[in-house]
């Protein structure tokens, strides 16, 4: 049996218990206010959707984790 580092299980997008990582794609108002946008499973993907809404959306766009740790904060 193959046995995963903490780091290679965030890659693969599984939490340590073995449930599948939920991200959440969450983007900033005007007043700093977090908003939820959308979750997702896979990490790239949910990095793919922030970034390209940021960039949208003139809005500031973060990752965070089931768990509330942030993962990524992406500018415009």
């Amino acid at each position: 049996m193959e046995t995963f580092s903490i780091a290679q299980y965030r890659v693969l997008g599984l939490s340590c218990g073995g449930e599948p990582m939920t991200i959440n794609i969450e983007w900033q108002d005007h007043c700093g206010r977090w908003h939820h946008y959308q979750c997702k499973q896979n990490q790239a993907d949910a990095y793919r959707v922030a970034k390209r809404r940021a960039e949208s959306t003139m809005k500031r766009h973060r990752l965070v984790d089931s768990h509330g740790h942030l993962m990524d904060l992406l500018n415009p």
